[in-house]
């Protein structure tokens, strides 16, 4: 699956540890509204310190929050705090399908012990799994 970047964009794909800090500013805001509306539960965890469990609800509250996000704006608000944002091979805008497949991936590649997501670290273009998978690329 070996893709080239957008050939339409001046910006450059967004590196391993930009995207690792956005991702972080929208999981804690995905889990401080799924706290709200019963999605998951801050507990004490047994080496000190707290765990959020999500359930079913925070899922799909994250699930919603991560496609819908990017269908609409094309980023999140973790991502737009960095200037980053979500295109397709060749530099278009984001599609539906390209945002559910994405997500999808994401969470193959998240399962796989994280693989995937590390992948944008050694990956030349900074695709991850779910990027390759979903012929997208994150820019700034």
């Amino acid at each position: 699956m070996q893709a080239t970047m957008p050939a339409q964009t001046t910006t450059a794909p967004a590196g391993f540890w930009i995207r690792v800090l956005a991702y972080l500013i929208d999981a804690v805001l995905v889990s401080v509204v799924a706290s709200f509306v019963g999605g998951g539960a801050l507990r004490p965890s047994a080496a000190g310190g707290m765990n959020f469990d999500l359930n079913g609800t925070g899922m799909l509250i994250g699930a919603l929050y991560f496609v819908g996000a990017w269908i609409l704006m094309g980023t999140t608000v973790g991502m737009r705090i960095f200037g980053m944002r979500i295109v397709m091979t060749g530099g278009a805008k984001l599609t539906p399908v390209a945002a559910v497949i994405r997500f999808v991936g994401l969470i193959v590649s998240f399962a796989v012990i994280f693989i995937g997501v590390v992948w944008v670290a050694f990956d030349k273009n900074k695709q991850g799994w779910h990027d390759k998978i979903a012929g997208t690329y994150v820019i700034r």
